[in-house]
Formats: structure tokens, C-alpha cells, sequence
């Protein structure tokens, strides 16, 4: 299992680091509104890793971009709004 280390630059944008195979790192920007609208109430970081989680399940760390905006998930992978939301609630529940 890949290990992610998830670190806030500043409001909005996130530096991960993704180690596996190969080591990655990303720049992740969230917009707050897409936040609220995606996840309301959830702290940006734990969005962040869970979008890593949710990524790593379907490529490889090498495949995703090294720079983009959450919302660009969805484009790729439609189920990403609906099966992010399902994948906060479960770690909630633990």
C-alpha cells in the first residue's frame, strides 16, 4: 500500500507526496466551494488524502498530474463526487 503524506502550503493548495514504487509529489489547489459543495464540514487535508486514496485505487502514482485543482478528478473519473463522499463516510464510521 502506498504511504501519502498530505502537507497544506497554504488555504488552498497542498503539497502530497506519494511513496510506492516510485516517489511522486503533487500540488494539489482546492477550491473552497467545490470543498463545501463535495464534502461539507471536511477538513481540506482529509479531502486531499482521501482524493489520493480514491486516485491510487484506480492508476499509479506516476499516472497522476503532478499539478492540478480537485475538481479535475471528475473529468477523469465521473464516479469520483459520489464515491469520495462514500469513502469520508466509512472512515468516519471507523
Amino acid at each position: 500500500m502506498a504511504s501519502i503524506n498530505v502537507k497544506q502550503i497554504d488555504d488552498t493548495t497542498f503539497d502530497v507526496a506519494v511513496e510506492d514504487r516510485t516517489s511522486t509529489h503533487h500540488t494539489v489547489t482546492v477550491p473552497l466551494e467545490y470543498a463545501a459543495s463535495v464534502a461539507p464540514g471536511v477538513p481540506l487535508g482529509r479531502l486531499v488524502r482521501t482524493s489520493f486514496e480514491f486516485l491510487l485505487e484506480r492508476e499509479s502514482n506516476s499516472s497522476i498530474l503532478r499539478k492540478f485543482d480537485l475538481p479535475v478528478i471528475a473529468r477523469y473519473f465521473p464516479e469520483y463526487r459520489t464515491e469520495i463522499r462514500k469513502m469520508l463516510d466509512r472512515d468516519e464510521a471507523r
